[in-house]
């Protein structure tokens, strides 16, 4: 293969991926130097001259002359008298051969070992620079185009072709998708699996939310309005915790936008997620109540040193603070960074059609009804609004027990 052709098919891909010059030089002079190693058995001797934009290509061996009798004679840097002057008749002891070594004098076996080496230099180098280009951008809100869909991923393509993924368990669960359409991701962490670069993509990351918020949100972008806090339950809810920088800008009017048109816009992205955008302050009891919206508290306790609280609603309030299958609480406790217990206000009026767990104790153990009001449930219809998840999570019970307990208040008001 020609020398030419050679360094100018490497040179040209190179300089398209915008490798620059000296990185170009240093890879041709690698590969050529290997070569020489293979054949010789060094290349300390060597020196290899090369111009990537013409494709030119020069390698010189420079040995010293010593006598015929020299032991000296069958180092690498050394030549024989009578051998150094077939070169040139006046050479003398002492004095240096230089001699140009041409691609052709490797013989066909190296020279294409030379071009297979170059196209996987070519490969890793296209890993390498993509890595480089992703590793800086985590967070960074990305369109890309569905290209492939798989049963646990989906594999999408960026502007210039390359590959990224959006794991099942990063896709919002009512995400549906088709080849060919645009998605809305932030890169969520780039990897180096074996050299090859893995740069996964999320939909259900809260940085996901805080980057619809910066590009529907002008305020937002332009530092005026700064996102302290989201929490989400992707798909379903989220809350975002804001403040404002100036005195004169509503951070939740904002955010919300008229008549919602701002909010609007990051809900249909997000399939119809729920989102309450909440004024941040500093004041934790009143953080507490926002953050427990649409319910309205009637007391709360907080236990600074175990990060719990207790709040204190009216019988209609409880099943708002606790919320569809227990995500208002769940996602207020996350946003307030304390556990949250709710008690219904003992003051307040019964739920005709509820039935207290008290009533069960024929079928369930009076103990375990003592778990549920040890996080504010007492009655049937209180348990049944939370999810079987959630209250295995925040009572002693196992799961079974739990399922078997929520069929029996169930059939109460079947």
């Amino acid at each position: 293969m020609d020398s030419v052709v050679l360094i100018e098919s490497f040179a040209e891909f190179a300089r398209s991926k915008n490798i620059d010059r000296p990185t170009i030089i240093k890879v041709l002079e690698e590969v050529f130097r290997t070569m020489i190693r293979k054949k010789y058995g060094t290349d300390t001797n060597f020196d290899v001259i090369i111009n990537p934009d013409t494709g030119d290509l020069e390698m010189w061996r420079t040995r010293e002359i010593v006598d015929d009798n020299s032991e000296d004679i069958w180092e690498p840097d050394k030549i024989p008298l009578a051998e150094a002057r077939k070169i040139q008749d006046d050479f003398e002891v002492g004095e240096e051969v230089a001699e140009e070594v041409k691609l052709e004098d490797f013989g066909r076996r190296l020279v294409q070992t030379a071009r297979q080496t170059l196209i996987q230099k070519v490969k890793d180098l296209e890993k390498e620079l993509l890595y480089i280009k992703y590793k800086d951008m985590v967070g960074d809100l990305l369109n890309v185009e569905v290209y492939q869909i798989l049963k646990n991923e989906l594999i999408c393509l960026d502007t210039e072709g390359n590959e990224l993924v959006l794991p099942k368990q990063e896709q919002i669960f009512k995400d549906k998708y088709r080849k060919g359409e645009p998605v809305k991701a932030v890169i969520h962490k780039v990897e180096l699996n074996n050299g090859t670069p893995r740069i996964t993509l999320s939909r259900t990351s809260p940085v996901f939310l805080e980057r619809l918020f910066e590009t529907e949100i002008p305020e937002i972008y332009d530092g005026l309005i700064n996102i302290r806090k989201i929490v989400r339950e992707p798909g379903e809810r989220a809350k975002v915790a804001v403040e404002s920088y100036d005195d004169r800008i509503d951070p939740v009017g904002a955010c919300v936008g008229m008549k919602g048109s701002r909010i609007h816009t990051i809900v249909r992205e997000l399939n119809n997620e729920n989102i309450d955008v909440i004024n941040y302050t500093e004041n934790l009891e009143l953080l507490i109540q926002r953050a427990l919206s649409p319910a309205k508290i009637t007391s709360m306790v907080i236990d600074k040193e175990t990060k719990r609280v207790s709040v204190y609603l009216k019988p209609d309030q409880v099943s708002l603070a606790i919320g569809k299958g227990g995500q208002n609480i769940k996602l207020a406790g996350r946003l307030v960074s304390m556990e949250i217990d709710v008690f219904r206000d003992v003051e307040g009026q019964e739920d005709e059609e509820d039935v207290d767990l008290s009533e069960f104790t024929d079928e369930i153990d009076e103990w375990m009804i003592e778990e549920f009001r040890k996080i504010g449930l007492d009655t049937a219809k209180q348990v049944i609004n939370i999810s079987r998840e959630e209250l295995v999570r925040r009572t002693d019970l196992e799961e079974e027990t739990v399922e078997e307990i929520l069929e029996i208040l169930r059939r109460e008001f079947e």
